[in-house]
Parts: structure tokens; sequence; C-alpha cells
């Protein structure tokens, strides 16, 4: 259905900070599911649940976005 490539980009020596193509979206991405407080525990059992939950955090937070534009 998506035609996607996954790239493995490796981390930079620990002494050097480089920025790494890509990786502050899936941080950044991250950081606002996290904003969710019923996805900081791991309440569901079943992982379908729990996609939908993600599903759902990821469809208010863009819902709240759109209101405000």
């Amino acid at each position: 259905m998506f035609a996607a490539t996954l790239e493995i980009v490796k981390r930079s020596d620990a002494g050097k900070f480089v920025v790494l193509p890509k990786r502050w979206i899936v941080e950044r991405t991250f950081a606002w599911l996290a904003l969710c407080r019923r996805l900081n525990r791991d309440y569901e059992v079943i992982p379908q649940q729990s996609k939908s939950m993600i599903q759902l955090a990821m469809i208010r937070l863009l819902v709240k976005r759109l209101a405000d534009f």
C-alpha cells in the first residue's frame, strides 16, 4: 500500500555532536505521544488495543491543532 524505505542511521562518535537525518522527527513524535497519560503506562494487554490508543492519541493531537488553526 505504501512505498517506504527504511534507512538505519548509525550514531556518531561519543565526543562529537552531529545532527542525524530524520531522527528528530521520530523523537518529536514520541515526545507528543508521551504527553498522553494513558500511553505512559502499559495498561493494555492486547497489542491491537495498544495500537488503537496510539492512533486515538495522534488523532486527538491533529484535531486539536486543526481546531486552533
